[in-house]
């Protein structure tokens, strides 16, 4: 399978990382064949800080998602519907095993030297 590293607002890692938001929202989907997703940090931290698994991907119009996902959403429904305006469907990962990592790594120990704008595709080769 495959790998993607997100990068994530520290506010929204944190709430991961403790349980308050189990699902990681986006735009587009990604391929089918990712499995994992690869946890950045953006700034101040910039960091790869943890990882999780997909337990499975809601894709669809925006109040459906928004009711399917808003008991640990980990985000308000303003901001859900902020960050979606103008958008006619949502994407949303549920996320499993969620693991913080002891010792954050830098982008460049995956071969990374910018930080993506959303997400960027790792092969498992690269980890």
């Amino acid at each position: 399978m495959c790998q993607m590293l997100l990068s994530i607002n520290p506010e929204h890692v944190e709430n991961i990382f403790n349980g308050k938001k189990l699902y990681e929202f986006r735009k587009v989907r990604c391929r089918d064949t990712v499995d994992r997703i690869i946890i950045y940090a953006t700034a101040p931290q910039k960091m790869v800080v943890g990882e999780a698994e997909i337990e499975e991907v809601i894709e669809d119009e925006i109040n459906v998602v928004w009711q399917q996902t808003k008991d640990f959403a980990g985000i308000t429904y303003a901001f859900f519907r902020s960050y979606y305006k103008g958008k006619k469907k949502a994407v949303a990962y549920r996320l499993r095993n969620v693991e913080a990592y002891e010792q954050p790594k830098k982008l460049s120990e995956y071969g990374i030297v910018y930080p993506p704008q959303s997400f960027i595709y790792l092969e498992s080769a690269t980890i």
